[in-house]
Order: structure tokens, then C-alpha cells, then sequence
């Protein structure tokens, strides 16, 4: 299996439809808008736990085969412990082989005993996204209703529940794979095809009450020629074109606008000296792109 050796530059959009693409949970777990662009924002530990939830029941349980697992994640009974994640594994070298997600993302050690210098390491993960945030301004939506059962016995009217949501927003998340830090986890070329299968299937597998309505429409893989450089800003070369006096606020699907690609493919075409492939990983037919991604 080969090291990742060449920088990689990732770009990925998927869509939601009346559901909570980020709850936080300091704020009643609202989706997080931000108050100055009316957009709403969804945390890169949001997406990590959705590829690493897919990967999970792909196989990567630790049980299937020993070598396959995810670091952070839940036992079946429940949230645990660093120290008790640590029993999984004996040397920082079975860590590497073991856990896919600490080869993608990084992961910190937490044997809980000082004294125990094999299992302390550090390291930082090669696939960095920032944050992820919609196009377009949404509308969010306050919900009320009643819950399945009464708070307590004999109570003629059963609990209130609320929520929010947002009507739609298309998301967009860009990040890097760093070919200087897959030295050091060990991150091969397969990890990174099992990554962006994960990006893809694992949003189309959001089937929670709270996430149902979850599409992926477009991921695109941008491959360098030389290390340490990178376009950067992907997403902000994306724009939204609708028609005059629609308001972004009022979309309900991805057919209510156009994306402008041709920002994206000025630049690629400014750095196409530089660019080893882009490949187009999956794209929706339903998503419209006002020009082809340049891909030749």
C-alpha cells in the first residue's frame, strides 16, 4: 500500500432538506447560524463523524478484522474513556496500522497512566477540512409537538417537544490532504479512497430523524504535481446564480438555482501546470453546474 506522497485539495457539496445539519448543543441544539451572513455553519467534526460512522459499519469494528477499526467512536454500551480506547491497542505502531481515522485525521493518545510512555503520542492528521458552511442564506424553522408519552403516570396530556430545523441549505466543505503528515501516520492511497467513499455514501446514509434529508451532489479531488503547494479557497470560488427576484432564503431544492463554476476553473486552469489530475469522485444529475468542472 503506498504513502500518500502528493498534495490533494478537496471539495465537497452535499444538500439538506428540512433537518438540523449541525445541532449546537449550547443553544438548545438550533442549527448554527451565523449572524452576520445568515448561512449556516456545520463543524469539520460533524463530516469526520460521518465518515467515520459509515466506515464503522463497513467493517472498520475492530471485530470483522483486528486491523481495521476506528479510534474515536462509542462502544456499544456507550460513551468510554481514553484509558479504556488505550486497551485496544499496545504501541504506537499498532495504533497507526489499526485505526483508519487516526491515519486520516490525527488523534492524541489518552492511556490515562503517565507511566505508560509507549501509548503517549500525539499526532496531527493529514486530512484537515475547515469550516463547512452553506452558499446561500436559510430560513430556519421552529417546530413544536408532542412527545409518545406523558411525564408521569396518570397525566392525561402527553410532553411537549421542540425543535428546529432549516427549510434548505446546499453546504460546502474544502479540505486538504497534507503529504508532509501522511508521512508520519502512515496514510496510504487506500485510506484516502475509503475517505471520500465515506464523504459520499456515509451523507447519503444520514437517515436519523434529525438528519434525514441529506443529499451528496458534487466532490471533487485536486492532485498536485509538487509538494507543498495548493490553489486554496476552493469553495469561495463556487457562487450561487438564481433568477432575478428570488431569494435565497426561499429555496427548497437543488434545482431552484445554478452554481457558478467558472471562478473554479479560471484558477485551475491559471495552476493547470502544477496540477498532477482533478478528478470529479461524484457528482448528483440533478445539480446544476453553470460550466463542466475542467478536468482535461
Amino acid at each position: 500500500m503506498s504513502i500518500v506522497s502528493k498534495r490533494s485539495e478537496l471539495l465537497f457539496l452535499y444538500d439538506v432538506k428540512k433537518a438540523n445539519p449541525n445541532g449546537d448543543p449550547m443553544d438548545n441544539n438550533r442549527p448554527r447560524i451565523d449572524e452576520e451572513t445568515g448561512k449556516c455553519l456545520v463543524t469539520d467534526v460533524r463530516l469526520k463523524r460521518t465518515v467515520r460512522d459509515y466506515l464503522m459499519i463497513k467493517g472498520y469494528n475492530g471485530q470483522e478484522d483486528a486491523y481495521k477499526d476506528i479510534f474515536i467512536r462509542d462502544e456499544a454500551e456507550g460513551p468510554v474513556t481514553g484509558k479504556q480506547r488505550s486497551q485496544a491497542y499496545d504501541s504506537k505502531d499498532e495504533f497507526l496500522k489499526k485505526f483508519i481515522d487516526a491515519r486520516l485525521f490525527g488523534a492524541v493518545s489518552a492511556p490515562g497512566e503517565k507511566s505508560d510512555k509507549k501509548k503517549v503520542f500525539h499526532y496531527t492528521g493529514p486530512v484537515q477540512f475547515g469550516m463547512g458552511a452553506t452558499l446561500h442564506t436559510v430560513k430556519e424553522n421552529f417546530i413544536k409537538g408532542t412527545g409518545g408519552f406523558a411525564n408521569k403516570e396518570g397525566a392525561q396530556q402527553k410532553t411537549f417537544r421542540e425543535e428546529y430545523n432549516i427549510t434548505y441549505g446546499l453546504v460546502g466543505f474544502h479540505g486538504v490532504i497534507n503529504e508532509n503528515a501522511a508521512k508520519h501516520t502512515k496514510l496510504t492511497e487506500e485510506d484516502v479512497a475509503e475517505l471520500l467513499e465515506g464523504m459520499w455514501n456515509g451523507t447519503n446514509n444520514l437517515l436519523t430523524r434529525s438528519k434525514k434529508g441529506h443529499t451528496p451532489r458534487l466532490l471533487v479531488k485536486v492532485t498536485y504535481k509538487k509538494p507543498n503547494f495548493f490553489i486554496g479557497e476552493l469553495l469561495e470560488r463556487l457562487t450561487i446564480q438564481t433568477e432575478e427576484g428570488v431569494r435565497e432564503e426561499s429555496f427548497e431544492d437543488i434545482t431552484d438555482f445554478t452554481i457558478d463554476t467558472s471562478s473554479l476553473n479560471e484558477a485551475l486552469s491559471a495552476h493547470w501546470d502544477k496540477i498532477e489530475s482533478v478528478e470529479v469522485v461524484g457528482q448528483d444529475d440533478r445539480i446544476r453546474l453553470s460550466e463542466p468542472i475542467k478536468t482535461s
